[in-house]
């Protein structure tokens, strides 16, 4: 076999990789289908998708209205809805389930690392709701997950425990909500685990998807700025509404880009202003110079 060849197998098996990572397949699966890169029992190689990964995706239901009248049951057993969360304040929401191997907790480590820069209280400007979609999970999953995750939260405040919820639920409500949300998961009887894909999403007070977010980091920028968005500027400064007017929210890449237009009209009413002041400036100097040479004259 020619090095170009090897190479190019290599290269097959570190995409085929990647990509399973992002998805949530276990190691042993993607070293499988590496070894000599032969078909696997699905028929599937390692440079083509797996059938049962074609039915796992987000598909992104921007202004969608959530199923608030769901019901679930938080970390201590209490019997909730949906609705419980909402109303007040922004709410970051993320399908995962607790005891998942790996994607799982990349979410939430990813969320939670972004959330110690967003300098925003967690429970009094914004809420998180993560909902476990393994309908066979307890509030005991749920409550040592939460207890990792608030450890791991270092802007606590006295709000900070209130401001995270970890929810479990029967299977219909499950499905009610990701199929609300978008979220497309399968889980495979052959290694007992879901397979799905990776993100989060901001959610209105009133229970719109406002903003998605993929993968397994997310920009404290995006994010800070899509809570005030999500809040209708009810939280955040000055500044954040200036920057919001100039950035737009892109849904095909999940990240805010700068709207040229608006920096242009904003860059030019500052041009107009500096040459303003700078003009006001000269003239009451060429006044006051007037004026001491008159004096002298006289």
């Amino acid at each position: 076999m020619s090095c170009t060849a090897v190479i190019r197998g290599i290269g097959k098996w570190l995409a085929f990789s990647a990509m399973a990572s992002m998805l949530g397949l276990p190691l042993c699966a993607q070293q499988a289908g590496a070894a000599g890169l032969q078909p696997s029992s699905d028929g599937s190689t390692p440079n083509q998708r797996p059938p049962i990964l074609q039915q796992v995706g987000i598909d992104q239901h921007l202004n969608e209205q959530l199923p608030l009248n769901l019901h679930f049951r938080d970390e201590a057993g209490k019997e909730v809805t949906l609705g419980d969360y909402f109303n007040k304040r922004p709410v970051i929401l993320s399908l995962v389930y607790y005891r998942c191997p790996m994607l799982c907790g990349e979410v939430l480590n990813g969320l939670t690392s972004s959330l110690n820069v967003v300098n925003f209280d967690l429970g009094r400007d914004f809420e998180v709701v993560s909902v476990s979609i393994d309908p066979h999970e307890t509030p005991d999953d749920a409550a040592k997950m939460k207890e990792v995750y608030l450890r791991r939260y270092s802007r606590h405040s006295a709000t900070s425990p209130q401001g995270w919820h970890f929810l479990t639920g029967n299977q219909d409500q499950i499905d009610q909500l990701a199929k609300a949300v978008g979220f497309r998961y399968v889980y495979d009887p052959r290694i007992k685990q879901y397979a799905h894909a990776s993100g989060i999403q901001v959610v209105t007070p009133e229970g719109r998807l406002s903003q998605y977010y993929y993968g397994i980091e997310y920009s404290p920028k995006d994010l800070r700025l899509g809570l005030i968005e999500a809040s209708r500027n009810h939280i955040g400064t000055v500044v954040d509404k200036l920057i919001l007017y100039c950035y737009h929210y892109d849904p095909t890449t999940g990240h805010y880009g700068a709207i040229a237009m608006r920096v242009l009209r904003i860059g030019g009413i500052v041009t107009v202003l500096l040459l303003g002041g700078f003009i006001i400036t000269m003239a009451r100097r060429d006044v006051r110079a007037g004026r001491q040479n008159t004096g002298r004259t006289a």
